[in-house]
């Protein structure tokens, strides 16, 4: 599916670019589907620097479904409103109904 020399990030990117139009996944998930289950942060690393990659990094949250990541977004809300404009609720900064939203790429891809 990817080739050797693809990097940790780029196939964090590759993943990351499968995920369902409202639906997200977590840090984890992608880590440990890429084999390396104690990355999450190093994924959150990835998700930062994916600006200007065609990379939907506001799908990608903590495992608590936590926005931890929204700072790295243009604007205010940026994450929260792209989440938002897919169907997923967003309350203080925290997706409602997360189990059911949630997309596992283990059992995905």
């Amino acid at each position: 599916m990817q080739p050797e020399t693809w990097s940790f990030f780029d196939k964090v990117y590759e993943v990351a670019k499968q995920i369902p139009y409202g639906r997200v996944t977590s840090y984890g998930a992608i880590a440990t589907y890429l084999g390396a289950a104690r990355s999450a942060r190093m994924v959150g690393y990835a998700m930062n620097g994916s600006m200007g990659k065609d990379v939907p990094a506001h799908r990608v949250v903590n495992r608590k479904g936590l926005l931890t990541g929204k700072h790295h977004f243009d604007g205010t809300n940026l994450m929260q409103q792209l989440l938002e404009s897919e169907g997923i609720k967003v309350v203080d900064n925290q997706i409602q109904d997360f189990e059911n939203v949630f997309w596992e790429p283990s059992k995905e891809l």
